[in-house]
């Protein structure tokens, strides 16, 4: 899951940095069980004067979920940046029916920081 993730931020980090774009589809979009980033190289259309900013301000907010009945496969995230600074999170259910939600937060200052909380399994009681 973290390399998943890792995957998925390291090409919205290249996109909003100009450095790719984003293909058809969104990053992070589902396909099975594997989230599929898109990130392919930037076509300039034989333009030799365009100019790309390396040191733009990386800015983003970045949001999906899945939620399949089908499969049992639910699943949010939420993550926004703004320069060094990150501040996200993302939830799931778990396959023992308990939930996990992660929040976390990445600066220059403090470092990553994440807080996990996990709560029981839903029991149903049947009469």
């Amino acid at each position: 899951m973290i390399a998943r993730v890792t995957v998925i931020l390291c090409a919205l980090a290249l996109a909003s940095a100009g450095v790719v774009q984003l293909g058809h589809g969104y990053a992070g979009e589902s396909y099975g069980h594997e989230a599929v980033a898109y990130a392919p190289v930037a076509h300039y259309g034989g333009h030799e004067d365009t100019h790309v900013d390396y040191h733009a301000h990386p800015k983003y907010d970045y949001s999906y979920s899945v939620s399949d009945p089908h499969t049992g496969d639910h699943k949010t995230q939420h993550e926004v940046r703004d320069g060094d600074v990150v501040k996200g999170e993302y939830s799931l259910l778990q396959p023992d029916g308990s939930f996990r939600k992660v929040t976390y937060t990445a600066d220059d200052h403090n470092g990553f920081n994440a807080v996990v909380h996990n709560t029981a399994p839903a029991h149903h009681e049947y009469h």
